[in-house]
């Protein structure tokens, strides 16, 4: 060979074409830190490019229908707050809601007030949570820190109305355990306020940051058909344009009274889901005000001893309501032969009841349709042929619950 001839640079297409390489699998979960409780995914590499993932929900199986199948349908109730411990008042009331659908009886207003203020508060709870926890995942503490404070704050006026942090057990068949408490409205409004303030700090920091747009643009996106074909329901498919809140098309309670937008997305991406709850929380705030406005006075509960615990002083002085008393604890309500679906507006999306009732005071068959499931099934689909960073901010703005997920 001439020494004109040789070339000291190998071609690196013949290099590649003789190696023998093979894609990485690696577990990611259930106990690596961007992992929701016991979520695993098995995760093929091919460099850092998903080439394929595949979800495992875990064990974390609790038997929850099973459960609520051998207790009486009033006991089911703290059951439901597991399901998503975020945002419990709205399992505990979607679940009320179906029942008192299959009895076929009307709550008081006030209850129907009460019930849309606590779920309101709850929903700003849940997506101030996800939206803190997706910055902190991306590095921007202080919107995390932010966030926290609303949340706890929301949480103390929680725990003033029912008694409990995170597993509320409030509602009643019939309507609520309790009235509102004195001087809660007042403070809820200050609450309110201060949320409002933290907001828009939150998205002053992260709306706007040139770090944390690049990383949540473009990046988990899910095309519309495929969302539709998963199931999707709430931010996560109102992402992609699809103009659908159970609060709009299928009002329950008093949210037919109240003015307020449903924001839609129109990329299906990291962002938009990001953007379409912190718009949502402030629709929330003015939800809660006008209904704090309107509430009318009256009782929280119905007034009928078949369905409701009479009051201590009837048990305690005469005989019905001693009576009354002990065959509701002893054989629950008795709901009529039938079965119901229905479903409210969860954080994340639709929360459904199928129900069903064979005459006696326990359920014959309790299913529920969590959002968070239909979700989590199309991960896949939103992060394969993207980098490995991107599946964090993509398993944040899905908003995974484990205790819904694995029931």
């Amino acid at each position: 060979m001439a020494q004109d001839d040789y070339d000291p640079t190998p071609d690196n297409d013949e290099l590649e074409a003789h190696l023998q390489t093979k894609n990485m699998v690696i577990n990611l979960g259930p106990s690596h830190p961007a992992m929701h409780g016991t979520v695993r995914m098995r995760v093929e590499l091919d460099g850092e490019i998903l080439a394929k993932v595949d979800t495992e929900i875990g064990f974390l199986h609790r038997g929850f229908q099973k459960s609520c199948e051998n207790v009486t349908w009033t006991q089911v109730l703290p059951y439901t707050d597991r399901l998503n411990y975020v945002s419990s008042l709205m399992n505990n009331f979607g679940y009320l809601n179906a029942v008192e659908k299959l009895i076929g009886i009307e709550i008081p207003e006030r209850a129907k007030y009460i019930r849309v203020i606590a779920s309101e508060l709850h929903r700003i709870h849940d997506h101030v949570t996800a939206t803190g926890a997706l910055g902190l995942e991306l590095g921007a503490f202080a919107a995390f820190l932010y966030g926290i404070e609303a949340r706890e704050l929301i949480t103390d006026r929680v725990t003033e109305l029912t008694g409990a942090r995170l597993t509320t057990n409030y509602g009643r068949i019939g309507g609520c355990n309790r009235d509102l408490p004195p001087g809660w409205i007042e403070k809820t409004i200050k609450t309110l306020d201060r949320c409002s303030e933290l907001i828009e700090e939150v998205g002053a920091l992260l709306t706007r940051n040139r770090i944390f747009t690049d990383r949540c643009r473009g990046t988990g996106v899910i095309s519309t058909e495929d969302a539709l074909d998963h199931g999707f329901t709430g931010p996560c498919l109102r992402a992609n344009g699809i103009n659908y809140d159970i609060r709009k098309a299928k009002p329950y309670w008093v949210y037919d009274r109240m003015k307020f937008e449903v924001p839609l997305g129109k990329n299906g991406d990291n962002l938009d889901r990001y953007l379409l709850r912190v718009e949502e929380m402030r629709q929330s705030i003015s939800i809660i005000r006008q209904a704090l406005e309107q509430i009318p006075d009256g009782p929280v509960i119905i007034d009928d001893w078949r369905i409701v615990l009479p009051p201590k002083q009837e048990v305690y002085s005469t005989i019905e309501g001693v009576m009354a008393h002990f065959k509701l604890i002893m054989e629950g309500i008795q709901v009529p032969v039938g079965e119901v679906y229905d479903s409210t507006e969860a954080a994340n999306g639709e929360l459904g009841w199928y129900l069903r009732s064979d005459g006696s005071g326990r359920p014959y068959k309790v299913h529920v349709r969590a959002p968070g499931f239909h979700i989590l099934s199309g991960v896949g689909k939103m992060v394969e042929g993207r980098m490995l960073a991107d599946l964090i901010p993509t398993f944040d703005t899905i908003n995974m619950i484990g205790g819904e997920v694995e029931q």
